[in-house]
């Protein structure tokens, strides 16, 4: 007798079950009391404890992920938005695109090598699972200080696991973040984007309709590894005994996610597959519940059937377990020999577990015993929604008062440059991006150091018509602006991802968030939170590009002490022609240097106040969105109009670090005369809505008068030549000291 089935259950309510340390509250334990009319078995405890849980629940931020939908602007590109595993969108020419960013925080810094590389092979999982092929991925990354000791035991691991898992899949990285503040120290943040592509009309769900249909598991078989990873590592704070659930952490085979990439490929190519899941966080729990609640609403599964690599585990663990490289696909009967054949092609495993019912149940069985027996969307889609408490922190008034108007200003601007330049924030990530393969599959036409990363479409998949379009991608973030005014934070997070796909010449069409917080049980951060979400809500209704989905990571804090709010937004563009792309920085001598936008006085929360003095304080700059729109607007005009030579956004270090960055790409140096009568602000304030461009001599009357048209402030600054980035005046740096500064940072901490 299975001393866990459902008629045991209701045969001993008083029956003592482990729910607190399974993570749920008194109360949610309570509530699946009566949603059921009696106390679980283990097994339904294991899906609702996970079910539940914050990371997979949104329980504390549903109330106000809401606004994504309701303050969304119009947009006839997007295909599928929030609430699917990736959103997508119309690219034109027949093409979607599908894009997502999540984080994989937490196991990261358990075990940075297995918990990074689970993490890229996640959101791969996602694309893949709405009929894409994935064609690219991305990361943004923080971490504690960079000579911190735990910094150099986690980022080396955390870059190996993204380089192994990305590499082995043929996945070029073209792009990303490497950020360091002490705000991070103990809680990286690893936060893993993928993009993919399909045909407009052949975008597949998780969903599972029509009774009779089966039920198939596929892919890499269950073992204990990653049991409970979603409640136990990403819904809890983090405290240092954290090393001890190391067994939390799934392990990542990225040889068998490649077969299982080309098998799926080849499934929806014989269109034998009416729905399809991931098994990521939650593992069956989480694809069976979700399935069945998206379908007819009932299923059956025999989880004697599932395929293990550990024979001892119980359903329990089975439920829970977060293994990678796994699927579930609902599949016709008449189907079912057709896709068994074409997973054994791949050498990928397939089972049959169970078929699909219209019970309205979801129904799973262990030795013979009905071990499970609920309605399926009281685990998916009904669990707890808080409407948490916030407000303001105390110290946040005192924060913005010390701006860093009472910093003794620099008198050496040239040593200011090169210690900015040379900084871990600023410096060259190339010992970072080094270990990333950028062009494998030969789609790449920008990635790193580039402001954005852009891939062809027309080669990316195998026999698609030829087409000159292409996408472009950037994720940005900033912890410390958010920190001062989570509000424009986040909308200045947004305008940077933004701005940084408008200057390679791409049109900005779509939004997706990972949104990194402390714990949502405190009021001070779930104010950061709820204003964070309110001004990236805000923003994107005025820049017209919808959030199609993304993910929240709360508890980020060791102890009482949380990180920055660190909201990062990934934005995805179009572009009608690649070879009409702008590449960052100078390509050659005689070109006209312009700045585009208005700069003012604004140093709170920037690279400067942080790497020269340590100091966080005052009001981030001003966000204009309607500026950040029209920047982007003459921007992608010119580039279709082949105006543009170069381009390069302004943001952290200011104009100073962008000049600095444009000669460096192509070891051209520029003689500049600043616009204005500040020398200092004119080259480190980071003011918002700006960017940098080259232009023939020829072209520049024709430039003006796009600006003009735009109403886009356009300041002449001088012209493009020699071996070293000259202000009159003010400053003389040769290219190559340049470079020494610049490419020496991250190998001085690293090795």
């Amino acid at each position: 007798m299975n001393t866990d089935s459902v008629k045991r259950a209701q045969e001993t309510p008083g029956e003592r079950q482990p729910y607190a340390e399974l993570g749920m509250k008194d109360d949610e334990y309570q509530r699946v009391r009566e949603i059921l009319g009696r106390r679980p078995t283990g097994s339904e405890l294991a899906i609702y404890s996970v079910m539940w849980s914050e990371h997979c629940s949104y329980k504390s931020s549903k109330v106000h992920l809401r606004q994504f939908g309701t303050k969304a602007p119009e947009s006839e590109a997007l295909l599928v938005g929030m609430g699917e595993n990736a959103g997508v969108v119309d690219i034109g020419d027949g093409w979607a695109a599908t894009f997502k960013i999540e984080s994989h925080n937490h196991p990261s810094y358990v075990e940075p090598h297995q918990g990074a590389a689970t993490g890229v092979g996640g959101i791969v999982r996602d694309i893949m699972s709405m009929g894409a092929r994935p064609i690219a991925v991305m990361d943004s990354l923080r971490f504690g200080g960079a000579n911190q000791p735990d910094t150099r035991r986690v980022l080396p691991g955390v870059v190996e696991g993204i380089s192994h898992y990305g590499n082995c899949l043929g996945l070029p990285n073209i792009g990303g973040e490497v950020v360091f503040d002490p705000c991070y120290i103990g809680n990286p943040l690893v936060n893993a984007l993928c993009v993919g592509l399909l045909r407009k009309d052949q975008i597949k769900l998780a969903t599972a309709p029509g009774p009779g249909n089966k039920v198939v598991l596929f892919g890499a078989r269950t073992g204990a590894d990653g049991i409970g990873g979603a409640s136990v590592l990403a819904s809890a704070t983090f405290e240092d005994e954290s090393q001890a659930k190391r067994p939390a952490v799934q392990v990542g085979d990225p040889f068998m996610e490649k077969l299982l990439i080309e098998c799926c490929l080849e499934l929806y190519q014989a269109d034998v597959v009416v729905g399809i899941q991931d098994l990521g966080a939650a593992g069956v729990s989480c694809a069976t519940t979700e399935l069945a609640a998206k379908g007819t609403g009932g299923m059956r599964v025999d989880l004697n059937l599932v395929p293990l690599r550990d024979p001892s585990l119980r359903p329990e663990e089975i439920l829970m377990s977060e293994s990678q490289e796994r699927m579930m696909a609902v599949v016709t009967p008449d189907d079912i020999p057709a896709f068994m054949a074409i997973c054994d092609k791949w050498d990928v495993p397939a089972t049959v577990i169970g078929e699909v019912t219209d019970s309205g149940r979801l129904v799973m069985t262990w030795d013979g015993e009905v071990i499970v027996d609920i309605p399926p969307g009281t685990a998916a889609d009904e669990g707890p929604v808080y409407e948490r408490p916030f407000h303001e922190p105390a110290g946040q008034a005192a924060l913005n008062a010390d701006g860093p108007e009472r910093l003794p200003r620099p008198t050496d601007l040239r040593e200011t440059l090169l210690t900015l330049l040379g900084s871990p924030n600023l410096g060259s990530k190339e010992w970072v991006t080094s270990q990333y393969d950028r062009y494998v599959r030969g789609n790449t036409v920008l990635a790193q150091p580039a402001d954005a990363g852009m891939l062809r479409i027309s080669e990316a998949m195998p026999g698609a018509e030829e087409t000159t379009r292409g996408i472009a991608l950037a994720t940005d973030g900033n912890g410390r602006y958010a920190r001062l005014d989570p509000y424009s934070g986040a909308q200045l997070a947004l305008s940077e991802a933004y701005r940084n796909v408008a200057v390679t010449g791409a049109k900005p069409l779509a939004v997706t968030n990972c949104l990194n917080f402390g714990s949502p049980e405190d009021p001070e951060v779930m104010w950061q939170f709820s204003e964070a979400v309110r001004g990236l809500a805000d923003a994107c209704r005025t820049l017209g590009v919808p959030v199609t989905g993304g993910n929240v990571s709360f508890y980020n804090q060791t102890g009482s002490t949380p990180i920055n709010p660190t909201p990062v937004i990934g934005v995805l563009g179009v572009i009608d022609d690649v070879a009409r792309r702008v590449r960052p920085g100078f390509p050659e001598a005689g070109l006209r240097v312009l700045l585009l936008g208005e700069t003012r006085e604004e140093f709170g929360g920037s690279e400067w106040a942080h790497v020269v003095h340590g100091h966080l304080g005052g009001l981030p700059p001003q966000v204009n969105l309607e500026a950040e729109r029209a920047l982007g607007a003459v921007l992608a005009e010119a580039a279709a109009r082949g105006l543009l030579e170069g381009s390069h956004d302004l943001s952290d270090g200011g104009l100073a670090i962008a000049l600095a960055e444009a000669c460096l790409s192509r070891g051209v140096g520029c003689t500049v005369t600043l616009p204005g009568d500040d020398a200092f602000t004119d080259l480190f304030s980071e003011s918002a809505a700006r960017a940098l461009v080259c232009v023939r001599p020829e072209a520049f009357d024709a430039f003006a008068d796009l600006c003009a048209r735009y109403e886009v402030p356009c300041s002449g600054l001088g012209l493009t030549g020699g071996d070293a980035f000259v202000v009159e005046g003010v400053l003389d740096v040769p290219v190559e000291e340049l470079r020494e500064a610049h490419t020496s940072a991250l190998p001085r901490v690293f090795g």
